[in-house]
């Protein structure tokens, strides 16, 4: 049997290249974004970024004692991001979009139905799923977070970290959370575990592309 962080990789690789391979994406690292596109996928980030950890406690209080090493993991990686979305509404303010407006934003229906989505694992699939939300986002930002960030600095003619502060440093962070994420995916032997982390990887990519690809 595989480990299962390389089971992962293989089974969710078709997902991961849809999202890498989509025009949208590719022209954005490639020549970055409009301000206007910019600002909504910011709006959306923001509502993806303010549930991640209350989709996080969820699946931790269900979490069986059977795999309490990912309850464990899920304490420490919530105090980790605790404020976070507040990063991203910092970053909507440069580039001239209000906290009240960022409040008030109403998400589109892939925004609702990806984090719709994480809480049904959370509460009624499998609560070891939620390392397939965590996985996907961090393959993400360390893999495209940087290219991302660099590219719309240049095409908004942005100053350091001002307006990209958000991605800039979960590019750097997640690429360190997924040696963790390797750890902690490898203590799942049980396939109803495993089957689930898949699905939701597979979900997350899919929800995170049609994201993207609205904006």
């Amino acid at each position: 049997m595989l480990p299962f962080f390389a089971d992962l990789v293989i089974r969710t690789d078709e997902a991961r290249r849809a999202f890498e391979n989509h025009p949208v994406l590719l022209d954005s690292v490639a020549r970055g974004m409009s301000v206007e596109r910019y600002r909504k996928f910011l709006l959306e980030l923001y509502h993806v970024v303010w549930h991640f950890n209350t989709i996080s406690a969820a699946a931790a209080s269900r979490v069986a004692d059977s795999h309490r090493e990912v309850r464990y993991h899920l304490y420490e990686h919530m105090h980790e991001e605790s404020g976070h979305e507040q990063w991203v509404m910092q970053d909507l303010e440069a580039v001239g979009v209000s906290a009240e407006v960022t409040r008030t934003h109403q998400p589109t229906p892939d925004t609702q139905a990806l984090v719709g989505f994480n809480y049904w694992c959370a509460d009624r699939r499998h609560p070891c799923a939620v390392l397939g939300m965590l996985y996907t986002l961090e393959v993400i930002a360390s893999v495209y977070g940087g290219p991302f960030s660099s590219a719309i600095k240049e095409s908004l003619l942005l100053e350091g970290e001002r307006g990209v502060s958000f991605i800039s440093s979960h590019a750097t962070m997640d690429t360190d959370h997924m040696v963790s994420m390797r750890k902690i995916l490898n203590t799942l032997t049980d396939d109803a575990a495993r089957d689930a982390v898949v699905e939701s990887t597979m979900v997350n990519f899919h929800h995170f592309t049609r994201i993207v690809e609205s904006v």
